[in-house]
């Protein structure tokens, strides 16, 4: 990336910059504010630059070919490391490395990481001031890589290998960590983070990282070791079968071009050689699938120590709960529950009784009223309503009144003589005209009843 991509606007502004490549004053005191904004300025920028090129560690000698502008660099930023360093922002490479937790992991496995470190505290930030080449390591980076390559291996393909060695690790980070420097920097801070632990094991550095849940991760133990053997010899079977399987398609190609040649002594030789090379794999390929079953079956066991472990919780976590719980207890609370219940079914068939009766006892008086209405109806007269005529109803002729419907319901008058006077036929009027009465009296206390 490009250094001048990550430069702040200002730095096209003369004047601005002219004051910020100036050194810093003696004492503090005689103007704060400009002290601290030159401070600010060069400390953020400093961590910007730095971020984006992927390295945790900082000199001077560095930053001043990285800030050189016009051919001045500027004269304060040994001040400025220093007050980084008493701020706690950024931290000598020996020092950092010796701040591990001695009681957690030996300093010589420190040791092995970095290479090559500056031993130099004898001289002291307030001091001498800062060398050239004196290497600093800027915390803020450091713990943001760190957090990365831990991300990194935890989600990789070897995310299920115990151990890894120096070399294998380098390779596997080398998009994270651009350098060995920036590797052994994120592995001392994951190592003060106890995320990771280095030791050496027949002169290889090897690195255990721990596991996603972990608060810590654990020693490297005699079964790391066995299983990292295996898996190292896996890794070295199948490259060596690999290579005699290439070795016999060659030996096959050489022999059928000399045949074709002609030399047929040769080309048996060859294949002879194809034959040994052959067999020689073949022993090697079952070699591998003995490593390979012995890692399935290590595997295997460590998922049944986990279903075992799950087991014994759950029955642990069983016995908690059944621990106030007896058969005598469960039986008396169903027989509570039991007697509850039919105590409720009583009360409800009290309340449904009670409503039953008394819409019984208003439906008899009911009854009594309407036989009572029906027997008064027939002491007055006897019913005299006309019997319904046999013959058909003439057609209903079209009126514009009531009465005129009425009149053409009626049956038809007889044409033959009756010999039947007014005053009889008045009193068959009257007897109709209460017939008429009682019946809609009935209809009507029948609508009521209902």
């Amino acid at each position: 990336m490009s250094i001048e991509l990550t430069l702040p606007p200002e730095w096209e502004d003369d004047e601005r910059m002219n004051f910020l490549f100036s050194d810093f004053k003696e004492n503090r005191d005689v103007n704060t504010k400009d002290w601290d904004s030159k401070i600010d300025f060069w400390t953020s920028l400093i961590l910007k630059i730095f971020r984006s090129r992927g390295t945790v560690c900082i000199n001077l000698q560095e930053l001043n070919k990285i800030f050189q502008r016009k051919g001045f660099v500027p004269l304060g930023l040994g001040t400025v490391i220093q007050c980084m360093a008493r701020c706690g922002k950024i931290q000598r490479e020996s020092e950092f490395a010796a701040n591990v937790d001695c009681g957690w992991v030996s300093w010589g496995f420190g040791l092995l990481l970095v290479k090559p470190l500056k031993w130099t505290f004898s001289t002291l930030l307030g001091g001498s001031g800062v060398t050239l080449e004196e290497s600093f390591v800027v915390i803020e980076l450091v713990k943001e890589k760190a957090a990365e390559l831990l991300g990194v291996c935890w989600n990789s393909p070897v995310a299920n290998c115990s151990l890894l060695s120096f070399q294998e690790l380098q390779t596997l980070s080398s998009h994270v960590c651009i350098d060995e420097s920036t590797l052994c920097m994120a592995l001392l801070q994951l190592q003060k983070e106890k995320q990771v632990t280095v030791s050496l094991h027949e002169g290889e550095k090897i690195v255990k990282f721990s596991q996603p849940g972990q608060d810590r991760v654990s020693s490297v133990s005699d079964v790391d070791l066995g299983i990292y053997q295996l898996q190292r010899s896996e890794r070295l079977l199948e490259v060596r079968v690999e290579a005699l399987g290439l070795e016999a398609e060659k030996c096959k190609e050489e022999a059928r071009v000399l045949l074709r040649e002609g030399k047929k002594s040769q080309a048996l030789r060859y294949l002879r050689s194809r034959k040994r090379v052959e067999r020689k794999a073949d022993r090697l390929y079952v070699q591998l699938e003995n490593v390979k079953g012995i890692l399935d079956r290590i595997a295997n066991s460590e998922t049944d120590k986990l279903v075992i472990q799950a087991y014994q919780a759950g029955v642990s976590a069983l016995r908690l709960s059944l621990k106030d719980g007896t058969v005598e207890g469960a039986e008396s609370l169903v027989d509570q529950i039991q007697e509850l219940c039919d105590t409720q079914d009583e009360v409800n068939q009290t309340l449904a009784g009670g409503a039953h009766n008394s819409t019984d006892a208003d439906t008899d008086e009911l009854e009594d009223e309407l036989r009572s209405l029906l027997e008064n109806s027939t002491l007055d007269g006897p019913s005299m309503v006309p019997e319904v005529p046999s013959h058909p109803l003439s057609p209903v002729r079209e009126s514009g009144s009531l009465c005129d419907d009425l009149l053409c319901a009626l049956p038809l008058v007889p044409q033959s003589h009756f010999n039947i006077t007014d005053e009889e036929l008045e009193k068959e009027l009257s007897r109709l005209t209460l017939a008429d009465t009682c019946v809609s009296c009935f209809h009507h206390l029948n609508i009521s009843t209902t």
